[in-house]
């Protein structure tokens, strides 16, 4: 997952756990399309400092055929939050793949 190759400081590891297309709703900071936005976005984030991120009360739905809506709550050393929607689904080869992202700041610590 995205997660931890985000607690490896590997933004473009992160980055491998989206689809080429996503959508990701980072708030307050925007939105970003594609792959190469979404690395930029969490090469930015870890330059800054920012690192250890925890998912508590995550709960994962069914959605369509070939996919999983995850929902929680986040904190990591430097800020706190809530994912909204992580819409991950099955690909080709067999993994599973973020095709939207929707997270929100919502303090620093």
């Amino acid at each position: 997952m995205a997660l931890f190759a985000f607690n490896g400081q590997d933004a473009k590891g992160c980055a491998a756990q989206y689809t080429q297309e996503c959508v990701m709703d980072a708030r307050p900071f925007g939105i970003f399309e594609g792959r190469d936005a979404i690395e930029n976005f969490w090469q930015g984030i870890i330059d800054q400092g920012f690192s250890s991120v925890d998912y508590t009360d995550v709960t994962w739905e069914p959605e369509g055929d070939n996919g999983y809506i995850l929902t929680a709550k986040w904190t990591m050393n430097k800020a706190f939050g809530v994912v909204h929607k992580e819409h991950w689904a099955m690909q080709s080869d067999g993994s599973a793949k973020l095709i939207s992202d929707c997270f929100e700041v919502q303090g620093e610590r």
